[in-house]
């Protein structure tokens, strides 16, 4: 009711909230779940400060004291078992993982926003089932997101008494409590983190196990804070503790401790390079020590070590370190093993980062992939013409082969030239590019872009067979999909050159319609007026007298991007299309003024390119009619004009 008619339950919701307390203490568990599931429910509504308010003294130690491990939960746990790590994984405690399809944004990156945020209220595999001490953890948090720093008041007096008790179950749900509140009451707790990072960077050597796996996750959600710290204050021990944690003897703390670290990786990036060598040497030490679960999740890590510190990472001593290991397990997997998943996911953010330092990898690396997309697909065949004989494939087994080609591609550039030439990979792509899984078309449109850029002359023969696919992939229902057909032709106008003409009928139409869109994601609205710019760069009289339909929204969606390569083609192809339309700038001429402001450095000959345009306009307005117009900008860009400009 909370969440479909709370105006109905607002008249009584005293007397319901008092009610929910009583029942979230009820000594029968699935009551009280029940019961703590109302404050998840409560806290996403509106009148949720208004009505929990007066109540939030009452409520806290409860859900507090709901956070502690149960008899129960502790025996299902073995949290008296210390050390696990000889004990081989059953196959059922190894959840099935999902792979994200590459997404090119304009710095051309991954964004991997789509998963579920991982609080880890679920990290207990064996308890898998939601229990009174998550879902008390969980409405913690998003109660701190909807109280913030006044929940303080009543919580720090309890974490001083939880976080230093004699029981370490009761220390144990204090940790929990810290991490649950990171979020929501962070500037509130940055007085108190000189003082309790070292504390729980202590508890990282607790005797119990169930304590310094929580220790590790707590830590993870105040990363974010020990970064930005000097050094060898927070950042130094913290590291080096976490790296011990990797080693530990018990599986869960291996566990939280890497997914702790890969948290870590991601807040600090170039930081680590100074402790590079340190990091790898416990990262590939794991690789002999893991059992298969936890295996799965070190690969993350150290794929995310790689796309943390790129290029730094090409250093032939860490490359002989890191490099080995690796391959030895990809050398052991079979084309049908799950495992190798997680392996490619990481291979393809390694590949990148090490640019030619993966050369002597790459060839087996690159023909495997292949041979995985060239299997996928013939089985695909197999079962649409015979389905009773054949079972459809796991095309993620392609989605990710895709991804990691993309990697080499991205990391070797030209020189992976040969291995397409020697391989059927455009044949490939050009199937996977029909395919009617979107996962599919996205990771081959990546893939597709990457080639144009690496080595052009092998795509170049495919591509009045690509054009029309591409144009009929621009369609925002699948974001990602059309973000990196849109970012591919992109790449292959710079390419074509004045060669892209015949095709820039098939595509402008739709980008046109992306751009001027009310609800266009960020990164799509960016990458459709990159494209769209560099159609213009190319064809300049073809899209020219188009100007008028998308330059308000293309300005708009440009001015917050940074200088780099892309900006820079799109902006020169918009200053010849106005060249060649000046009538169709005119109404929108405050915006591209404001687009124009945006460039902290652009380079020498494109500053002309402005400065002509800026100056022809003003000419042929007249001194007055400017004044009148310049009226109107806000003070800033007036300023930067009359600096950068003289106007």
């Amino acid at each position: 009711l909370v969440e479909v008619r709370i105006d109905r339950l607002i008249p009584h919701i005293e007397q319901i909230i008092q009610y929910m307390m009583e029942r979230t203490q009820d000594g029968d568990d699935v009551v009280a779940l029940e019961s703590c599931e109302f404050w998840l429910s409560l806290a996403e509504q509106k009148v949720c400060k208004e009505v929990l308010g007066p109540h939030i003294e009452r409520l806290v130690p409860i859900l507090v004291s709901g956070m502690r491990y149960s008899e129960i939960d502790i025996i299902l746990l073995k949290g008296d078992v210390e050390e696990d790590e000889m004990i081989p994984d059953k196959e059922s405690d190894i959840r099935p993982r999902f792979h994200k399809s590459r997404t090119h944004t304009n710095q051309k990156g991954d964004d991997r926003e789509e998963g579920e945020p991982d609080d880890g209220y679920d990290d207990e595999e064996s308890l898998s089932d939601w229990n009174l001490r998550k879902c008390s953890a969980a409405a913690l948090d998003v109660l701190a997101n909807v109280f913030h720093e006044e929940i303080l008041p009543v919580l720090l007096p309890i974490l001083k008494e939880t976080l230093f008790h004699v029981d370490w179950e009761v220390k144990e749900s204090g940790i929990l409590v810290l991490g649950a509140i990171a979020e929501g009451c962070m500037s509130g707790m940055i007085p108190h983190l000189p003082e309790l990072i070292p504390y729980l960077i202590g508890c990282l050597s607790d005797k119990k196990a169930l304590v310094r796996s929580i220790t590790c996750w707590t830590l993870s959600r105040y990363a974010h804070w020990v970064v930005g710290q000097p050094h060898d204050s927070f950042l130094k021990p913290l590291m080096t503790e976490l790296l011990k944690r990797i080693l530990d003897a018990n599986k869960r703390v291996q566990e939280a401790a890497c997914s702790a670290f890969a948290t870590l990786e991601e807040e600090a990036c170039t930081e680590l390079v100074p402790y590079l060598g340190f990091i790898l040497e416990t990262l590939v030490f794991a690789f002999g020590k893991y059992q298969h679960k936890n295996l799965l999740i070190l690969y993350d890590a150290i794929g995310t070590l790689a796309d943390s510190v790129g290029h730094h990472l090409n250093k032939p001593e860490y490359v002989n370190l890191l490099m080995p290991p690796l391959i030895q397990k990809w050398n052991m997997l079979k084309d049908e093993d799950k495992d190798l998943f997680p392996l490619l996911e990481c291979l393809s953010s390694v590949a990148t980062a090490l640019q030619s330092g993966f050369l002597p990898y790459c060839e087996p690396v690159y023909r495997r992939c292949v041979c995985l997309v060239d299997q996928t697909l013939a089985q695909n065949y197999a079962n649409m013409t015979q389905p009773e004989q054949y079972d459809p494939p796991d095309k993620d087994f392609m989605i990710v082969a895709l991804d990691l080609l993309s990697g080499l591609a991205e990391g070797l550039e030209g020189h992976i030239e040969e291995l397409v030439a020697n391989s059927s990979t455009l044949k490939l792509l050009y199937q996977c590019m029909q395919d009617p899984m979107p996962e599919v078309r996205q990771s081959s449109f990546a893939l597709l872009g990457d080639l144009t850029k690496a080595c052009f002359q092998h795509v170049q023969p495919f591509i009045a067979d690509f054009m029309p696919i591409l144009g009929a992939n621009l369609n925002p229902e699948f974001i990602s999909v059309c973000n990196n057909a849109t970012w591919a032709i992109g790449e292959i106008s710079i390419k074509m050159g004045a060669d892209m003409q015949p095709f820039v009928g098939m595509v402008l139409a739709q980008l046109i319609d992306i751009i001027n869109r009310s609800n266009t994601p960020k990164t799509l609205l960016e990458n459709t007026a990159i494209t769209i710019g560099r159609l213009g760069l190319v064809c300049p009289q073809d899209v020219a007298p188009l100007l008028q339909q998308f330059i308000r929204q293309w300005c708009t969606s440009l001015r917050n991007i940074r200088d780099n390569e892309e900006k820079d083609s799109a902006f020169r192809g918009v200053c010849l299309m106005i060249g060649a339309n000046p009538a169709g700038v005119v109404q929108d001429f405050i915006f591209f003024c404001d687009a124009v402001a945006s460039w902290m450095h652009p380079k020498q000959d494109l500053k002309e390119m402005f400065y002509k345009i800026l100056h022809g306009f003003k000419t042929q307005v007249g001194e007055e009619n400017w004044s009148k117009f310049a009226d109107q900008f806000p003070q800033p860009l007036k300023e930067r004009l009359i600096v950068n400009y003289g106007v």
